[in-house]
């Protein structure tokens, strides 16, 4: 603190949303937030800022002295609270971790935030491995039952970078995936427009194809390659999404006729290899982080996460070796 109800922003807050910033602070909704910005009674460096308005290192934020204090919540909590078991279960996950973040091998079948009928989920969990007072965040997201590399910044600094890294195409995805057929040509590139569904039940939360210019439909854009096939009946690919769509890959996959095994929503009628196991085969394998000055990093840095159990009991069904695809995940495109 400078100062009766001043703060100085710090490096590990830098890039934080003011609104968050505050609430970290007091006991306030974001309507009495709104208003005490309006009033200008909350001032950055003197300025009335708007709740949006991201931190900069140094910056002094004004509070008024009455909520310059711990705040006490009176929202009910986001989850059941997190616990010791809680702790040593996503400890047992990390794959890697550094002062900016925490990288997970999220297991398939585990939310990654709660929603309409979700139960346990990392964002619930991540209390467990707060540290200097900050909750690690996510900065993006898996579906449940996909497996693999999660992200999660630790301070609200390391959130805004690495946010702004993925929502900006600098951070490279691969995926692993076993594919009912195999697909033709071998490798590729699979364009389309895509939208979410509008029907009943399960066709609400899925996507279908769509047109340019349709209101609501976004480009996406996934590169394939084969790394190994059983036979006509299953294939190994490895996948880069150029885009982030919503179940991009899952409906790509579909649309040139190799579902991906164990998928639930974007089906096949293809007969199903016996002797694999239940569960969708989709997995981050890997992310890659750029070096130079959008990270701090001298180097380049791979997160990598090993298969989960199901999809490498079908890998040993079907005769598939990890090795096949070598060391560097982006050397096959």
């Amino acid at each position: 603190m400078s100062g009766a109800g001043e703060e100085v922003v710090t490096a590990e807050e830098a890039g934080a949303r003011l609104d968050r910033w505050i609430k970290r602070r007091a006991s306030l909704t974001q309507g009495e937030i709104e208003k005490l910005l309006r009033t200008g009674d909350v001032r950055v460096d003197g300025t009335k800022v708007k709740a949006n308005h991201r931190l900069q290192l140094g910056e002094t934020v004004r509070l008024p002295p009455a909520i310059t204090k711990p705040a006490v919540s009176a929202k009910p909590a986001r989850s059941r609270p997190t616990d010791a078991a809680d702790a040593e279960f996503l400890r047992g996950l990390i794959i890697h971790e550094d002062d900016e973040m925490i990288a997970l091998n999220k297991p398939a079948g585990l939310a990654v935030q709660g929603g309409t009928r979700q139960g346990r989920h990392i964002d619930g969990l991540t209390e467990a491995l707060s540290h200097k007072g900050h909750r690690p965040r996510l900065v993006h997201r898996l579906d449940k039952d996909t497996s693999g590399v999660l992200v999660l910044a630790r301070t609200p600094a390391a959130a805004a970078r690495l946010g702004n890294l993925f929502r900006g195409r600098d951070i490279q995805k691969v995926y692993w995936a076993v594919t009912v057929g195999v697909p033709s040509p071998r490798e590729g590139q699979v364009r389309s427009w895509m939208v979410k569904g509008t029907g009943r039940g399960e066709q609400k939360e899925m996507m279908r194809a769509a047109r340019q210019g349709e209101p609501g439909a976004r480009h996406a854009i996934t590169d394939y390659v084969l790394v190994s096939q059983a036979a006509q009946r299953a294939a190994w690919l490895a996948l880069k999404p150029e885009t982030g769509r919503t179940h991009q890959l899952r409906f790509h996959m579909q649309e040139i006729g190799t579902a991906i095994l164990g998928d639930r929503k974007y089906k096949t009628a293809r007969e199903v290899p016996t002797g694999c196991a239940p569960g969708l085969h989709l997995h981050a394998r890997a992310l890659v982080l750029p070096g130079g000055a959008a990270t701090g990093r001298r180097r380049p840095l791979t997160l990598t996460a090993p298969l989960p159990p199901h999809m490498a009991q079908t890998f040993n069904t079907l005769g598939f070796i990890e090795s096949e695809a070598g060391t560097d995940p982006l050397a096959l495109f």
